[in-house]
């Protein structure tokens, strides 16, 4: 189960361990771990501008209201929730990565966009944003995240989880644009493409086996 999960950090490679004083665990989120989440995605800028994970979760008039404190409090009132909104990676005390995870259904965002509208399958859990600690970036937890993700979502039942990340067109390409994960991270995590509805935007998915 996802009780725990421990992972130690690779380098980008895949080749020597980063020694950490002790392995990431990962975890479904709850209620205690507000302070480090909190943390993590920074108490002024909650993530991306007062988006607070919120993005894919309200419609677009609800969010654009509420970013800030009401956005900030719309996820913490998730952290009792069953299924959990997403994992948070801890190394040591201190939270160093996130990823969103919920059925499909959660993220009323998707039938809003022109690219994801559509895809609602019965049993279809989606990955809407991975948040990585600049300490921590270029390690591999991107990939242990997503992993962890689909093993979350098929113990709660999925029969299917995917994602939405970029492709991305140029080198360094910025961390800022690309939150809902890179398609390389989903590939080497064992994602599959099954579509790519713009050049730079492909679905990759994991299909779960009985």
């Amino acid at each position: 189960m996802v009780g725990s999960r421990k992972f130690r950090c690779r380098n980008a490679a895949y080749g020597a361990l980063t020694m950490t004083s002790d392995p990431v665990d990962i975890r479904p989120v709850k209620p205690d771990d507000w302070f480090a989440f909190e943390t993590l995605m920074g108490p002024k800028r909650g993530g991306a501008g007062g988006c607070w994970c919120m993005l894919w979760r309200l419609d677009r008039k609800d969010f654009d209201a509420g970013k800030g404190d009401q956005n900030r409090d719309a996820i913490r009132s998730l952290f009792g929730a069953a299924p959990s909104p997403g994992l948070l990676a801890f190394d040591g005390g201190a939270a160093v990565g996130w990823v969103s995870v919920a059925p499909r259904p959660a993220f009323p965002y998707l039938e809003r966009s022109r690219l994801f509208k559509g895809g609602d399958a019965p049993g279809l859990w989606s990955v809407s944003c991975l948040t990585i600690a600049k300490s921590h970036r270029r390690q591999g937890l991107s990939v242990a995240l997503l992993v962890a993700a689909a093993d979350y979502a098929k113990e709660q039942g999925a029969t299917a989880i995917e994602g939405y990340p970029i492709a991305p067109d140029r080198p360094n390409y910025p961390p800022v644009y690309s939150w809902t994960g890179i398609e390389s991270a989903f590939a080497k995590a064992g994602y599959e493409e099954v579509a790519r509805p713009s050049p730079i935007r492909p679905v990759m998915r994991m299909t779960f086996t009985a």
